[in-house]
């Protein structure tokens, strides 16, 4: 069953059980993702494009998060954590930055980079590794680090 039938079955689930808050959040889901299927047609959508989605949604919960505490918004705080939770249940397990750092120097030996200017490649090929289980920020840090 791919990500995009889960996020459905799940829908509907959520229906039948009366879970209105899941429900919420589960259809914004659906609807981001076949706002992307839409801009990407003809073409299929797969699960990594789905996981792209999923990825660029937890992040604006992070970052509303962010905002909210500075505004002293702990009710919106406390909605978007659950929205967020929500989110994560579908994105792969998030990678140890021990395990980003070994994949940061393979990719460092691989592309043969010598400084920060070799940056791109050097991400280029451990996004590939990773496959969406690392959170892009972290990679970046690890690689500049390593690369400095």
């Amino acid at each position: 069953m791919s990500l995009k039938e889960q996020i459905i079955a799940d829908v509907k689930s959520a229906m039948k059980n009366k879970e209105a808050d899941l429900l919420l959040t589960l259809r914004f889901i659906h609807a981001e993702i076949k706002n992307r299927e839409i801009d990407m047609r003809p073409q299929q959508l797969s699960d990594d494009d789905v996981v792209g989605v999923l990825k660029k949604l937890a992040k604006q919960r992070k970052d509303s998060m962010v905002q909210f505490k500075s505004a002293n918004r702990e009710d919106l705080v406390l909605k978007e954590q659950q929205e967020l939770t929500i989110i994560e249940k579908y994105l792969p397990e998030q990678l140890s930055p021990d395990k980003i750092a070994t994949f940061v120097e393979e990719a460092i030996q691989e592309t043969q980079a010598q400084s920060i200017k070799d940056m791109g490649r050097v991400m280029k090929v451990v996004m590939e590794k990773a496959k969406g289980a690392a959170d892009n920020k972290v990679i970046s840090d690890i690689v500049k680090s390593k690369l400095q």
